[in-house]
């Protein structure tokens, strides 16, 4: 499984996504491969899941891949909820 974090630039805000996504995806034992990338990046990307924000989520409105919504990147509990609600 490939996921992509994303925000606007893709360097601080998106690589705080993935290290976050990478310790909730551990605690799920869940294995996948994790990247973080620039919005204008992902939408030429076909990752299994792609997660970013709300705001960000409407640029890549009609992507295949599919589309997980955090708001908080430092909120390990949305993160992880976030998560379950895909992956139950």
């Amino acid at each position: 499984m490939k996921i992509l974090c994303v925000c606007g630039l893709g360097q601080g805000t998106s690589l705080i996504l993935r290290m976050n996504v990478d310790t909730v995806l551990r605690q799920m034992g869940v294995q996948a491969d994790v990247e973080n990338t620039d919005v204008s990046s992902a939408s030429s990307e076909r990752p299994d899941l792609i997660i970013t924000s709300n705001e960000l989520a409407e640029s890549l409105a009609g992507h295949p891949s599919t589309i997980v919504i955090v708001n908080n990147y430092f909120d390990l509990n949305e993160i992880k909820e976030a998560l379950e609600s895909h992956f139950s």
